[in-house]
């Protein structure tokens, strides 16, 4: 009977998988040349199924090049942010049984920081193996050091439980925050520490096509993945001890859900910039809505988070003429109240308690 009502509450996934195609839509035809949503539609179809609807032939030709090579991919890698930090933030908050976690908790953003920091201030774009791409490969390899000294030190003395990962993490956090600041205190650089900063704010403006197939690829792998290790996750709430009873082996599998997590958020975190509060206040608002089955909050927090940073992306090209807020700065501005009011709420629990 309880199956049957969880199963219920997926009703509402084709509405939502509707609303992020609009969204996306949405987001290819806003900006500073405002191009109807029509023929955004009809641009899409022909390029993605070679379909050309009615009216495509009197489109003017510029709306293309904005449409296909600017926008649609940019809404694209941004869709993958939103899914890709959402389900890492639920992931972790299971695995350490932690309501605070999220793909941050671990060091992994001071480690991508240390990284493009690095990369930014010594300057190892000059390298031939490395070029244009030095800032996303060196935080990108910051990222998986941090998360890897993390469950290194969690393990000494025994097996990581869920304290003992939060406060490896807090650990590596302040360290690696604290060489990147020195890095970034004694240099005399200034484009490099404007750099550094557009970059640590967050942004999804250097998205390209070159970038969108293994983003995809990644993070619908990793979705797929996480989608079927619902009861696992669930596991992970109720303790140590229920999990030995069923005899599952928590510690391995916290052990490859917090590897697979902490991977995929490096992988977004040096394309995009640091875009704190999605994989923290999305896991939580699908939680509150839809309860703390994984079974059912899984599918719900990925297309909410896909939803909420296309839209957001959005608003960060629409919120100032002529220019554009960092993406980073309005996760944050709109996650921290929303965070907030759930603290605040008094009928609202971490575990479905």
């Amino acid at each position: 009977m309880k199956k049957k009502t969880e199963t219920k509450k997926l009703i509402y996934i084709p509405a939502l998988l509707a609303l992020l195609v609009l969204s996306i839509l949405l987001s290819a035809s806003t900006g500073q040349v405002e191009i109807p949503l029509s023929d955004t539609f009809k641009i899409l179809m022909e390029r993605l199924f070679h379909v050309k609807l009615a009216g495509y032939a009197e489109i003017p030709s510029a709306y293309f090049n904005v449409v296909w090579m600017i926008r649609f991919p940019r809404a694209l890698i941004a869709a993958a942010v939103g899914i890709g930090l959402s389900l890492c933030g639920i992931v972790m908050q299971a695995a350490v049984e932690n309501p605070l976690a999220d793909p941050y908790i671990l060091g992994i953003s001071s480690g991508a920081t240390l990284g493009a920091t690095f990369a930014l201030m010594v300057g190892v774009g000059t390298l031939p193996l490395i070029g244009q791409a030095s800032v996303s490969v060196c935080a990108f390899a910051g990222a998986l050091l941090a998360s890897f000294l993390v469950l290194f030190f969690a393990n000494i003395g025994g097996h990581a439980t869920g304290a003992k990962l939060v406060l490896s993490g807090t650990v590596i956090n302040s360290m690696f925050s604290a060489f990147s600041n020195i890095m970034i205190y004694f240099a005399n650089n200034a484009q490099a520490l404007q750099n550094i900063t557009f970059w640590i704010m967050g942004s999804t403006a250097s998205a390209t096509w070159s970038k969108v197939p293994a983003i995809l690829v990644i993070v619908a792998l990793t979705a797929l993945f996480f989608l079927t290790q619902s009861n696992t996750l669930n596991l992970m709430l109720m303790g140590e001890e229920a999990a030995t009873t069923l005899g599952i082996n928590l510690t391995f599998w916290r052990r490859v859900y917090l590897i697979i997590a902490s991977l995929i958020t490096g992988i977004l975190v040096s394309g995009c910039g640091m875009i704190g509060f999605v994989g923290l206040v999305i896991p939580h608002i699908s939680r509150a809505i839809f309860g703390a089955n994984h079974r059912v909050l899984t599918p719900y927090t990925i297309l909410f988070g896909g939803i909420f940073m296309v839209l957001t992306d959005l608003l960060s090209r629409s919120l100032v003429s002529g220019s554009e807020v960092p993406v980073g700065i309005i996760t944050a501005a709109l996650g921290a109240p929303v965070f907030l009011y759930m603290l605040l709420k008094k009928d609202y629990g971490f575990g479905g308690k």
